[in-house]
């Protein structure tokens, strides 16, 4: 641009550079199209030199880094104005590049870059992604800020051993998120040397870390470090003390303490901790927070902040309204004069897009063809009885922007019919944006008929019969054409009515507010009449003046201007369509010199596109205008597009004193406007105010800090025969100090006078008393408010901040959306986003606005573009306006929806961001610089002892929380498996009483037998069993063998097998054969950590084992001895195994815990017994019973119930095995239904299946037979917390096909107990109650009704089971609690494991876990602590022994609990309010890496979709838990690892994740 003022050029390519530039500046062509076509125009005319004229070590798109030092340059490039001067002040830009420059001394501030999946960079140009090789980049990190000119180190020349630097230098960047966008897992090439963290850590400054847990090995949840450790870097130089750094993606890389971690993911993770470590600006407040009320932190005022110290204002009066004899009495008795006096006066010239007249509307024909059209309407529609509309009538006025002629004759024919006209945009689709609510405004308005022309009735979408179809929202309508000749003339006889102005509606104009709502403002033809007047007075309108119009003539300025006013002095319009300005921006300009034309009506976007595509034009002439009106002058923006105007223009004849700017709002009409002078020597006023100020709501004129100021040009003083005054934006109208910006309200005639059909909305804008500071009011006449915010300067001078619908209010202070959208556009202006194509808007989240900003980015920017500015806006947002913006969304061009004249449809956008399609291609948010109001976080207070606990229980009356099931010593039952010891005993008892007893049955996916076994089969089978153990696999008695069955009959064969031989059996879930790279490791692991010495199995297995995929996985040669159990030794054992003690082990139970930890426990042959006992008890089972179990046999309560129960009770069990539910849904349940079953077990993830599976099937299964009506008890068997969501979907899924809602319950048991609660079949009904999720998070329990805000249902976890004891301590004081206290769940009972099983012998946590006493009260009995969290509640209930029953509810594990701010959190809360956020989320997971939140959802959509997520996540997240999410991953279906319980694998996930493992669809760092 520059190249312009420096190059002699010829006219002609001057010509069609300006034209270039436009094209550009309005979005026609891209940035590379305009640069190719640029080049090759003044290609010719530039001086030869080396690569294309431009130093070649600098890359191609930074060539003129802009600085303020580099003004001078930037000051010649402005004058050809390639930029929005309507955004732009060169203050302002020169303010944005020095806060930039600013930020950058202040250190850089390191965001890291999100990573997206290489499908979703829509265009990734490869010199993106790939390390520089030949061209030495120096230090050009424009990350934050502008560069200085002479920081271009070496430029050309490489530094000594430029390779390796030059890579370091690449990855340091990389770190930086500044120049590589390589970010998709899939090219996770460069992960850099520790080198590059170090790097980092200098960069950060940053030495105090705290310590994290080593994540190579799987961490350890007994005890977690909380000691920090000091990190010394080496000062000076980082490059020359290090190796040169190793590649590949073996390397780990070092996070700042010198902890290994994998890969890219946790360098940015590392970064962003060291970021937010970081003192950010406003401090917080210290004060007490109640422990039990989570206070927010409320911003205390400042107690420097400015406040208003001037006197209170007086009202302002306008000049007297000096009616002149000769004014007509109304409109219509003007039209009447001209149109009979001066028929061929011309009234209105239109244009083509050519520019050429194209139609001259004379007085005469207006006049003559408004009649018709009246006539028409009030005699031709409906019948003579029954007219269609009658006088006092709405209609609406549908006409294109290029039809003024056809407008006026419609809108005139309305006021001579004394109809209303309604006038509105032209409907373009079914839906367009907005459309609805206009739709609403004309029902609301009683309209049935549309007055439309005849090119715009063709041009409305027509359905296939060749209706117009009713658009969406809108009343049913009569189109009605207004053109003349499809009209019958008025007879001779018939004459419009024409009255005196009066109090009757003249007209509607529709307004939209900030939430997209469209009202009518109503304005009476007296209003009509007195503003016409008020113009013509204060504009010196004088009879038959020439004026050029361009704005839209529907409403507002351009209405009242050119077509009213106009009318009323028998002025002649040029009325230039938006369409011309999009050929032709200088037509308006030609216009004014053709037609000599005195005034002329624009808005500062015209002037600004004037200046764009001002040609040296030889022949502009503007010295016939006597007055500019500028619409949008109260706009705080259009004051550079004056002055930019008027410094071109001056020469061409304009003088300085044409320029009016005016400021209205369709409530008010014209506030006022500025007048045109004659005398050039009284300058305008101005005001330099300091934004500051202005976000507290006072004027201060700027003295000192130059950056963040705003320079306002007043907009003249009030109208003739109005009052005007300014009062406090909101509560009560009370007059504003002269210091002080407030909401300028008027008293006139001419306001409109209501919000058509909303009388409240209508007293609190058209009918305020302004209170003087008594409080009494200033007049007796009502004020109407204008919504623009301001003050009344000296001289009675008003000036315009901003209006009242851009007010955001953040922390207190008050921000305007014009002036960000300016900030943000100065950053880099025109290079990346469209112009116009910006929206910011406010969005409430944590009681607080947080500011948005969405942008539209050029097609061809890059990711590494986008990134770059969006950082530098939010430091130069951050620097001018000192507030910070909570989410910065860039979306592809052209996808914001749009005004009808092509502006951003405001409400429209922030009603996508919030229900998350808006689809955004870039997000950044901000939500630790912005959220300053969050509680406090929780300090531990000295705990209090044990003893003082239990004397406060005491002294408030509080019983201990303990709880007993029913007694197993005093229960007499005729259970005959009693006398036995062992269970190998029992069996062998019952092969002799009852041998063709059937015990179990095995269903395949059909739901037919596959085969079944009768007692003594079982007792044959075992037998035979043993003696291969004897004989091929010389086995001791006491050794321990692994049993790696699929869930059957095999498995339970084998393992009675095993007790028969004397030997220890662990059941071992067999690998999956699809999956065995991961799922076989689990199986080696369990079988070395539980020292097996052989293993057991069936053929399939046994070749599954040692086929070639499974020696990739594992070694299979270290595999103990595999016995195939398909082949069975013929004959009998000479002898079976007797045991005799009781205490020894009967079998390993080894389970993975959702923390990932291997964990095994002993159960002894007297707790196996007891466990059989109490079940038997608890669910009244007999040898007559048939249980229905679809479970994994493989762990806990699941284990024992599949294999152990039925050998004890005697009774049937169905098995069906879960993974026959993936062929056949129904299996579980149509088999529950068969065989009339009362009592069936199932885990969460059948559950889950039948009822996402079969939901929409409850029809077909009710006609296939399927009742559930005889199940008493369907239990979930479980280790957490009951789902409640799930089992009462369940519930209410299947209560038409019979199941009893109280029928379906859940079991918790845990590792040191297999199964503490389980609900069985005697007893109350499972009990529900509401707790207060805050109180929870701080260790309580604060009970609540349902449905209050932050309430969290839960259900009891089932009944305690006989001969178990509970008790809830403090997990950190081991003293008891008090009922309905949140503590650690402790249990005794006979059949507790006796131990971890474990290799290393960790005594310590033996003893822990196992052995654990109470620090007092009971300090006598043994308890085993389950690592849960819950609480005891005695309820209103009694149970089968006539005592208050008391009900357990578990929260959650300690294990998996994550301690944030103090507080204590449990994933599953924070994943519930994350799943309703959107449709498209599935599942979701959270944990925590350095005290950061990581939340991980899977998306159900398009990968477009994956950006919607981020704000969503973020909001709910700090909406409901007070919780800062760090960072966001989005990834596909399924990558959430879930055990076989159903449970989330959060650590495996964790470990995946910082590994780099997961292929994300898209990773977002929340600042």
């Amino acid at each position: 641009m520059a190249d312009r003022d420096t190059l002699p050029l010829p006219l002609e390519v001057r010509d069609r550079l300006a034209e270039l530039e436009l094209e550009l500046s309005e979005g026609d062509i891209t940035q590379k199209g305009y640069e190719k076509k640029r080049s090759k125009l003044i290609g010719a005319f530039l001086p030869k030199a080396p690569g294309k004229g431009m130093d070649p070590s600098v890359p191609h798109e930074r060539r003129t880094p802009v600085t303020p030092g580099s003004s001078s340059r930037y000051h010649r490039r402005r004058s050809s104005g390639s930029r929005d001067e309507r955004y732009r002040s060169d203050v302002h830009t020169e303010a944005v590049q020095a806060a930039l420059a600013k930020q950058k001394e202040r250190g850089k501030m390191a965001v890291p870059m999100p990573s997206k999946r290489r499908s979703l960079v829509v265009q990734s140009s490869m010199d993106a992604y790939t390390p520089p090789g030949e061209e030495h980049i120096g230090h050009q990190d424009t990350s934050s800020g502008s560069e200085e000119e002479g920081s271009m180190q070496g430029e050309g020349t490489p530094t000594s051993s430029q390779g390796s630097i030059n890579m370091e230098n690449w990855i340091s960047r990389a770190i930086h998120g500044s120049t590589t966008s390589s970010t998709t897992s899939s090219s996770s090439t460069q992960s850099g040397g520790s080198g590059a963290a170090s790097r980092l850590a200098d960069v950060m400054g940053q030495t105090h870390l705290g310590k994290s847990e080593n994540h190579s090995t799987p961490p350890d949840v007994t005890g977690y470090t909380t000691d920090s450790i000091q990190v010394e870097r080496p000062q000076g130089s980082t490059t020359a003390s290090r190796a040169t750094p190793k590649y590949g993606n073996a390397e780990l890389m070092e996070t700042g303490d010198g902890v290994p971690v994998g890969g890219r993911v946790s360098a940015k993770i590392q970064q962003l901790v060291n970021t937010l470590k970081r003192p950010k600006r406003p401090p917080l407040r210290e004060f007490f927070v109640d422990d039990f009320e989570e206070l927010l932190e409320v911003q205390q005022p400042d107690p420097n902040q400015p406040k208003a110290e001037g006197a209170q204002m007086l009202a302002m009066r306008g000049e007297q309204l000096g009616v002149v004899t000769n004014w007509p009495p109304s409109l219509e008795a003007a039209l009447q004069r001209w149109g009979t006096i001066s028929p061929k006066a011309p009234c209105l010239t239109t244009m083509d897009t050519n520019g050429k007249p194209l139609y001259i509307l004379t007085y005469g024909k207006l006049w003559v063809r408004s009649m018709k059209v009246a006539y028409n309407i009030l005699h031709k529609l409906g019948s003579k009885q029954e007219p269609m509309v009658r006088p006092g009538d709405r209609v609406a006025l549908v006409f294109p922007n290029n039809d003024p002629a056809a407008f006026m004759v419609a809108f005139y024919g309305c006021l001579l019919a004394e109809l209303v006209p309604v006038p509105i945009e032209v409907p373009l689709t079914r839906k367009d944006a907005g459309s609805q609510q206009i739709g609403f405004l004309l029902g609301s308005c009683g309209v049935t008929v549309a007055l439309t022309s005849d090119a715009c009735h063709k041009g409305l979408p027509k359905s296939t019969t060749g209706e117009i179809p009713q658009f969406k929202g809108w009343p049913k309508l009569l189109w009605f054409v207004t053109e003349s000749k499809h009209l019958s003339k008025p007879p001779r006889d018939w004459f419009p009515h024409i009255k005196d102005a009066n109090n009757d509606t003249a007209y509607i104009e529709y307004k939209t507010c900030k939430d997209g709502s469209v009202l009518g403002v109503t304005v009476m033809r007296i209003a009509l009449l007195t503003h016409c007047q008020a113009l013509t007075q204060s504009c010196g309108y004088t009879e038959a003046e020439t004026i050029v119009n361009v704005l839209d003539f529907k409403k507002d300025v351009g209405l009242w201007h050119g077509i009213l006013t106009s009318v009323m002095n028998m002025m002649h319009v040029i009325s230039i369509p938006y369409s011309l300005m999009k050929v032709n921006p200088l037509s308006w300009i030609q216009k004014v010199c053709q037609y000599k034309a005195k005034v002329a009506c624009v808005k500062s976007r015209d002037m600004h596109w004037a200046l764009v595509a001002h040609k040296d034009q030889r022949d502009v002439n503007l010295s016939s205008l006597r007055m500019l009106v500028v619409a949008d002058g109260s706009n705080p923006w259009s004051i550079s597009s004056c002055d930019a105007f008027l410094n071109v223009f001056q020469s061409k004849g304009l003088k300085p004193e044409v320029i009016c700017p005016c400021a209205s709002s369709p409530e008010a009409l014209t506030v006022a406007i500025r007048r045109p002078t004659d005398d050039s020597n009284q300058p305008p006023g101005r005001g330099v105010l300091s934004m500051q100020g202005l976000s507290h709501g006072v004027i201060r004129v700027d003295s000192e800090e130059k950056l963040s100021v705003l320079t306002l040009q007043d907009v003249g003083t009030a109208m003739p025969g109005a009052l005007m005054c300014v009062v406090k934006p909101d509560g009560v109208p009370q007059l504003c100090k002269t210091d002080e910006i407030g909401e300028l309200c008027v008293c006139s005639v001419a306001t409109g006078t209501s919000y058509y059909g909303l009388s409240g909305m209508t007293k609190n804008t058209f009918e305020v008393f302004p209170m003087n500071s008594v409080g009494a009011p200033i007049s007796e006449y009502p004020f109407t408010r204008t919504g623009l915010l301001g003050f009344v300067g000296p001289g009675g001078l008003c000036f315009i901040a901003g209006k009242m619908d851009g007010l955001m209010v953040v922390g207190g202070r008050r921000h305007n959306a014009d002036d960000i959208v300016a900030t943000a556009l100065a950053v880099e202006p025109m290079k990346f986003v469209y112009r116009g194509r910006i929206a910011v808007f406010s969005i409430s989240v944590l009681h607080d606005e947080r500011i948005v900003v969405v942008a539209e980015q050029r097609p061809d920017s890059t990711e590494e573009d986008s990134f770059q500015w969006m950082s530098r806006v939010l430091q130069a947002i951050d620097g001018i306006h000192q507030v910070g913006v909570y989410c910065l969304a860039l979306v592809p061009s052209n996808t914001l929806p749009k005004t009808p004249l092509g502006g951003i449809h405001l409400s429209e956008t922030k009603q996508l961001f919030l229900e998350g399609s808006l689809h955004p291609c870039n997000v950044l948010m901000c939500p630790h610089t912005c959220v300053t109001n969050l509680p406090k976080p929780r300090q531990k207070q000295p705990e209090i002892g044990p003893a003082s606990v239990m004397v406060g229980n005491l002294v408030s009356g509080k019983r201990i929380a303990q709880a007993s099931g029913r007694d197993l010593g005093q229960m007499e039952d005729n259970d005959q498996a009693r006398k036995f010891l062992f269970l190998s005993e029992v069996l062998q008892w019952r092969a002799q009483t009852t041998p063709d007893h059937v015990l179990y049955t095995l269903l395949n996916s059909r739901g037919t037998i596959a085969s079944s076994l009768s007692c003594v089969q079982l007792h044959k089978r075992a037998e035979k069993i043993a003696t291969m153990l004897a004989e091929r696999g010389h086995l001791q008695d006491g050794d321990h063998v692994a049993l790696v069955y699929p869930p059957g009959i095999d498995l339970i064969a084998a393992f009675y097998g095993c007790l028969y031989a004397g030997c220890v059996p662990i059941t071992v879930r067999p690998p999956h054969p699809q999956n065995i790279a991961t799922t076989l490791p689990t199986v080696k692991m369990i079988v070395e950590v539980s020292r097996s010495a052989c293993m057991m199995t069936t053929a399939v297995i046994c070749k599954l084992l040692r086929s070639k995929e499974a020696s990739a996985a594992v070694d299979v040669r270290t595999w103990p001895p595999v016995l195939d159990t398909d082949d069975l030794p013929k004959k009998k054992p000479p002898l079976l195994y007797k045991p005799s003690n009781p205490d020894t082990l009967a079998y390993l139970d080894f389970s993975v815990s959702t923390t990932g930890m291997l964990a095994g426990v002993k159960m002894s042959h007297t707790a196996t017994s007891a466990f059989c006992r109490s079940i038997k008890l608890q669910c009244e089972l007999y040898p007559s019973r048939e249980v229905a179990i679809c479970l994994d046999p493989y762990c806990g309560l699941g284990f024992v119930i599949w294999c152990l129960c039925s050998v004890y009770s005697g009774h049937q069990s169905i098995l069906i095995p879960p993974s026959e539910l993936e062929v056949n849904p129904a299996l579980w349940l149509l088999a529950v239904s068969q065989y009339k079953v009362r009592d069936t077990f199932c885990s969460y993830s059948v559950m889950e299946l039948c009822t996402k599976g079969l939901g929409l099937q409850t029809e077909s299964l009710k006609s296939r037979g399927l009742d559930l009506s005889r199940v008493r008890t369907c239990v979930v068997v479980a280790e957490e917390r009951p789902r409640i969501a799930l089992t009462q979907s369940f519930s209410k899924l299947f209560k038409d096909l019979g199941l009893h809602p109280r029928a379906v319950s859940t079991s918790f048991g845990c590792r040191v107990n297999l199964a503490v609660c389980l609900q069985g079949t005697s007893g109350p009904d499972p009990t529900t109650v509401y707790v207060d999720m805050r109180a929870l998070r701080h260790d309580r329990v604060r009970l609540v009704e349902r449905g209050s805000p932050h309430s969290l249902p839960l259900m009891e976890s089932g009944k305690i089971l006989p001969g178990v004891r509970i008790i809830i301590a403090n997990p950190e004081t081991k003293g008891p609690l008090g009922d309905s206290h949140l503590g650690e769940i402790w249990v005794c009972s006979g059949h507790n494991a006796s131990g971890y099983f474990t290799v290393y012998g960790d005594e310590a946590l033996q003893s822990d876990h196992f052995n654990s006493r109470l620090s007092f009260g009971d300090t006598q009995t043994i308890w085993a602590r389950t690592g849960y969290l819950g609480f005891l509640r005695r309820t209103e209930l009694t149970d089968a022994s006539g005592e208050r029953h008391d009900a357990l509810y578990v929260v959650g594990a300690l294990d998996e609990a994550m301690e944030l701010r103090g507080m204590r959190y449990h994933p599953i809360d924070i994943e519930t309010s994350v799943i309703r956020t959107h449709k498209s989320i599935t599942e979701c997971a959270v944990f925590t890496w350095t005290n950061l939140l990581v939340v991980v959802v899977e998306l159900d959509g398009s990968e477009q979709e994956a950006l919607d997520l981020v704000p969503l996540v973020t909001n709910v997240v700090l909406e409901e838990h007070y919780l800062i999410v760090g960072v966001v991953v989005v990834v596909d279906i399924g990558v959430i690892p879930i055990n076989s319980r159903g449970e989330k694998q959060r650590m495996h996930l964790r470990d995946g994740f910082l590994a780099d493992q997961l292929d994300p669809i898209y990773v977002a760092y929340n600042m």
